[in-house]
């Protein structure tokens, strides 16, 4: 973003809160479309903008037959900021076009651009940034996932300060919904017949930290478990490794309908790193930490993600980096070069490495990785596993598109079951795997 543009800012002709925006009773009953961007968490976000302009009347439909245009937009690494700036000029020529009347702007890069994207776009009608984390009620939705399954935010921001990440800056404080809200919306999600819910948040082991003064998660899982009837899987994403509890760890074990699969993003192991990334937890701290998950969940799946190129990462580092993921045989990983965002601390610190660096690290780590990868999946030949039924494949009779417990939706992968009875979407199918690739299964249903 170009910082010059804020010096030419005078008013904020366009810029309204999402409350205000959400009052405003003009222009009611119009058809509305809207275009997410980012993760799940911002999915959650759209949902609740929908939400609330269906309540106030208006129509949602797909994009291409609306007359307002939002595009909730993501502005966590450059590489967003990006399609999020593509994608607004996109729904300006549109509008110039006279396909669509209005172009709103949602989301985290309208929450900390809103002033300098005002000064550039005169054609966006207004820059409405995040909705709050309401603590007590269950948000007005429009659901986004298909029927079976569905995300469920249960906090908002981060309770720790990652000297890399803008978070807390575009969010604010860290925000956790109480227990009541939470199982308020599980016990809807079930009554509605969905079969999985992924509990999702910035920071999901600090939740309570705020409101009950303590790490709440496992309590509240435990609470979760009795309400639901439907719901057989619940999927934790984003656990912050310095917050995960042996509490937390016994639940995951212990509990059938909990997925043994730990979304646990390290971000990097050398001591120097990991110090510089502000993440409160050393190398040792981390291989303990491991060994504990893999000894009472061993039939678990490790998904993580790291980011090379922090500034001082230099090749020692990254070579012990890339051994301990050689060591570890992460089932999942995701791998980040590291985007400089203005205003963190990681963005003023010296030994900035340069981007063809990284570039390269990035590509080391991920071939390592498919190897690992490919490895580790011919693991499960001849097994038998549930597999949660997304869709039937296209053009293909008799194969249908699912997932294990292993596999987050939208960001692992997939496996194809082969059946000869007919599958519908949100049908929990028993199977063996016959094949195995990179990150995807075969396997044939049995009966």
């Amino acid at each position: 973003m170009n910082t010059q543009l804020k010096d030419k800012i005078t008013k904020e002709p366009r810029i309204r809160t999402t409350q205000d925006f959400h009052e405003q009773r003009v222009n009611q009953g119009r058809n509305v479309g809207l275009i997410n961007l980012g993760c799940a968490r911002n999915l959650v976000d759209s949902q609740a903008i929908l939400g609330r302009l269906k309540k106030n009347g208006h129509r949602i439909v797909d994009i291409n037959k609306a007359d307002i245009a939002i595009v909730n937009t993501c502005a966590f690494i450059e590489e967003a900021k990006k399609e999020s700036i593509d994608t607004i000029l996109d729904l300006i020529e549109l509008k110039n076009q006279g396909k669509i009347k209005k172009v709103i702007v949602a989301g985290c890069l309208a929450q900390r651009y809103a002033k300098e994207l005002a000064a550039e776009f005169k054609e966006v009608d207004a820059f409405i940034g995040t909705p709050q984390l309401d603590k007590e009620r269950v948000p007005e939705q429009v659901y986004l996932t298909p029927q079976h399954y569905a995300y469920v935010k249960i906090c908002e921001s981060c309770f720790n300060q990652c000297s890399f990440c803008a978070i807390p800056k575009i969010k604010g404080k860290f925000s956790s919904r109480t227990i009541e809200s939470v199982l308020a919306e599980i016990k809807q999600l079930d009554e509605r017949g969905v079969k999985e819910i992924n509990i999702i948040g910035q920071d999901i082991t600090a939740y309570g930290m705020d409101i009950y003064r303590e790490k709440s998660l496992a309590k509240l899982l435990k609470a979760i478990i009795p309400v639901t009837k439907n719901i057989q899987w619940i999927r934790l994403l984003y656990a912050f490794p310095a917050h995960v509890t042996d509490e937390l760890i016994d639940v995951m074990a212990n509990e059938e309908k909990i997925c043994k699969y730990i979304d646990l993003p390290l971000q990097h192991i050398s001591d120097p790193i990991l110090k510089n990334m502000n993440r409160g937890i050393t190398t040792q701290g981390t291989i303990d930490l491991l060994d504990k998950i893999r000894t009472k969940i061993p039939q678990g799946s490790l998904r993580t993600t790291f980011i090379v190129g922090l500034p001082g990462e230099n090749e020692k580092h990254f070579e012990e980096l890339l051994n301990f993921v050689k060591s570890v045989q992460f089932e999942r990983v995701g791998v980040f070069v590291y985007s400089k965002e203005e205003g963190t601390a990681a963005c003023d610190m010296p030994a900035q490495v340069l981007d063809k660096i990284k570039k390269k690290r990035l590509d080391i780590l991920m071939r390592e990785q498919q190897k690992i990868s490919k490895s580790v999946q011919e693991r499960f030949l001849g097994r038998r596993l549930k597999i949660l039924i997304d869709e039937k494949q296209r053009d293909t009779e008799g194969v249908y598109l699912g997932r294990s417990e292993y596999d987050a939706p939208e960001v692992d992968g997939l496996v194809y079951v082969h059946s000869q009875h007919k599958l519908n979407p949100g049908d929990f199918v028993d199977t063996i795997v016959t094949d195995a690739y990179e990150y995807d299964l075969v396997t044939e249903a049995v009966f």
